[in-house]
């Protein structure tokens, strides 16, 4: 089948070779904040999430998903330790969900959780050229790929730099006040840092294997998808001690594993919508959540991230869509 290829928008093209080879900047308008203070509040949210909180020092963040007690995932976050709080950072459209369960298991316990709103101001800095331009600029930048966080004087002003996790190309999350973040955005132009859109910036995540939750990660009334289904294992840790929804996750984990998990694929075909479903041999075996037509310098691909039946992987079987076939594959794509 000769595969049907959206054509590639000319700008958005550029952007993303601005990420891949050479840095680029958009604006972080989608990240919502929230403050974890109190005696208690080490204790209290390592027992709230599913990665290791209790081991993080200043300085230091990690992936999360947050579950009820059947085990569900209810979103997503990253929480970053400092000397007397600790920081959670989660997309916009989850920060007051996520506050109102946070705040439901707040029994007993020296806990205060508080909604940063408008106080802090961010920008993403990605690409392979993002470290030697944070230092031209005065900034740190971390030497390996472990999630910190550091705070370092910029004109006048405080800046955090987040490193983020970053599959394929480093990424680094500039935070501050409103003003000094937008000097930062035009001194960052001025280091010849790409503008980009947000096509782009899910042109790149499509690249990295990441889903998002909301989209990829589902608690709908008909999706509702388990931690070890995500093939998210960063944001699980094993032998923490219990947690909300900790039976679950270490029952599946006990047993062997799940019956379908979270995939890349290359997609030959019509490019479908997300929610398509996939099939082989007639049956129904997985579905679609997050699909693009991508530019790259050596042609267009079109990949997708969704859900696959292990048996469907593991008998290697032809996997179809309504217009097409889907190839599994490794992601990050190997980028040249």
């Amino acid at each position: 089948m000769v595969p049907t290829l959206q054509p590639a928008d000319s700008a958005t093209a550029a952007e993303l070779d601005a990420i891949l080879h050479g840095a680029a900047i958009a604006p972080l308008d989608d990240i919502g904040w929230i403050r974890v203070t109190g005696s208690d509040r080490v204790r209290w949210l390592n027992g709230m999430v599913t990665n290791n909180i209790a081991a993080l020092k200043p300085g230091e963040g990690c992936y999360n998903f947050v579950l009820n007690a059947q085990g569900r995932i209810q979103g997503d976050l990253t929480a970053w330790m400092l000397e007397d709080s600790i920081l959670l950072e989660a997309s916009r459209d989850q920060v007051a969900a996520l506050l109102a369960h946070l705040d439901h298991f707040i029994i007993m316990d020296d806990v205060e959780l508080t909604e940063l709103g408008t106080q802090r101001s961010g920008i993403l800095l990605a690409g392979t050229q993002a470290a030697s331009i944070l230092a031209t600029i005065g900034l740190p930048s971390a030497a390996d790929t472990t999630l910190c966080l550091q705070s370092a004087p910029w004109n006048s002003t405080t800046v955090d730099v987040l490193h983020s996790h970053s599959p394929l190309v480093p990424q680094y999350e500039l935070w501050g006040e409103p003003g000094a973040i937008a000097a930062l955005t035009a001194e960052l132009n001025a280091a010849e840092a790409t503008a980009t859109s947000r096509e782009a910036l899910e042109q790149l995540r499509l690249l990295e294997g990441m889903p998002r939750y909301g989209v990829d990660i589902r608690d709908s009334a008909t999706a509702h998808d388990l931690p070890q289904e995500t093939a998210q294992t960063r944001a699980l840790h094993f032998s923490k001690g219990c947690y909300l929804g900790q039976e679950i996750v270490e029952r599946i984990r006990s047993r062997g594993n799940v019956h379908r998990t979270f995939h890349g694929f290359q997609l030959t075909g019509e490019l479908p919508a997300p929610g398509t479903a996939l099939t082989a041999e007639t049956k129904p075996v997985g579905e679609l959540t997050s699909v693009a037509s991508i530019p790259l310098p050596g042609g267009p691909i079109q990949l997708a991230l969704g859900y696959i039946r292990r048996e469907a992987l593991d008998r290697n079987l032809t996997l179809e869509y309504s217009g097409g076939i889907a190839t599994p594959i490794a992601l990050p794509y190997p980028i040249s």
